[in-house]
């Protein structure tokens, strides 16, 4: 099969595709030819080993993939050969085939396609977890999300709106402010590229407390972090929750006096985290994105595709911040 690998630490130029014998499943997993691997920003940062994990090399970045079953593991049972499923594996999706345990696969609907379905549970399930059980987000609250025009961007703007809440967006171009709109944002404001010196800084906190409103941001969703972080702060509102979510501006240092002042919580999001230790929740929050995901109210918004080979220009476009919704790698 052919994949591609990872062999030294460092950008998406050290990718190199290479043929390579194909996975044996155990009894408790199931061959799966990839279709689609969709791409996220832990992409970017697990070949250079700056992620949380760390596999041994060589490996495939890609921890997002839909596929068709091949084999089915001695142990396994509700899968048959030809099953069409979406999976979080970790990495190792930039390939023509991998193992999948089958504890983690999940059917793909006969209706959705191959690309729209790699995109639908990293980003969407990231953000379920950050504004119900991180947020406490409810009905009526306003809800402010940076980077609103990326993966996990839209997913948190889609599903504010479906629990009701007012969703300001922000941006970085008029093409995300688009996107965004698009998702169903009430509000739109985009924002100038960092880093900021003081009064930039300054004049930012401004634009979100004017794009909020006078009562502030009862939740605010960060997947970008650097400069952007305190200025969106200083809009939240009394109370307000402050939900940590990634940090490809880099990351940043609060003064934690304004924590004080608006008697308000920096809520860390790790999703990953979260599904390992309390599964049956998890699988609660699955279960209601399927259902949002058949009544039209959520959906992958797939913006680019590139085939396997050009799998690192992928995540280089990643890396560069320029992703409008969901970027896929396709094997067809």
């Amino acid at each position: 099969m052919k994949t591609l690998l990872s062999r030294l630490p460092g950008g998406p130029d050290t990718l190199e595709l290479d043929e390579r014998p194909d996975p044996v499943p155990d009894k408790r997993q199931l061959l799966v030819r990839v279709k689609a691997c969709a791409i996220n920003y832990p992409d970017v940062l697990i070949i250079e080993d700056r992620y949380q994990f760390k596999p041994p090399r060589p490996f495939a970045p890609g921890g997002e993939i839909s596929g068709i079953v091949e084999q089915v593991g001695d142990a396994v049972e509700g899968w048959s050969v030809g099953d069409r499923l979406i999976a979080m594996i970790g990495h190792g999706g930039l390939a023509e085939k991998v193992v999948v345990d089958a504890g983690k696969a999940l059917p793909l609907p006969s209706e959705r396609g191959f690309e729209e379905g790699s995109g639908l549970i990293l980003t969407y399930a990231t953000s379920i977890h950050a504004l119900l059980d991180r947020g406490r987000l409810s009905a009526g609250q306003t809800l402010l999300v940076l980077g609103a025009a990326g993966g996990v961007g839209l997913a948190a703007v889609e599903l504010g709106k479906s629990f009701g809440a007012r969703v300001v967006a922000a941006v970085s171009s008029d093409e995300k402010a688009e996107a965004a709109r698009a998702a169903g944002a009430a509000e739109v404001m985009v924002y100038p590229r960092g880093p900021f010196d003081r009064e930039q800084s300054k004049a930012l906190s401004g634009a979100f407390k004017d794009a909020v409103g006078p009562n502030g941001a009862d939740v605010i969703y960060d997947p970008v972090g650097g400069d952007y972080a305190e200025p969106a702060l200083r809009s939240i509102a009394w109370q307000g929750r402050y939900l940590v979510v990634g940090f490809p501006a880099g990351i940043p240092k609060l003064p934690l006096n304004l924590t004080l002042l608006k008697s308000c919580d920096v809520c860390g999001v790790f999703w990953g985290a979260f599904a390992a230790r309390y599964p049956e929740a998890n699988a609660a929050h699955i279960q209601t994105l399927f259902a949002l995901w058949n009544e039209g109210k959520i959906a992958p918004k797939v913006s680019r595709i590139w085939p396997l080979e050009q799998g690192g220009e992928a995540i280089a476009h990643m890396a560069a911040r320029k992703a409008v919704g969901k970027l896929v790698v396709s094997m067809d």
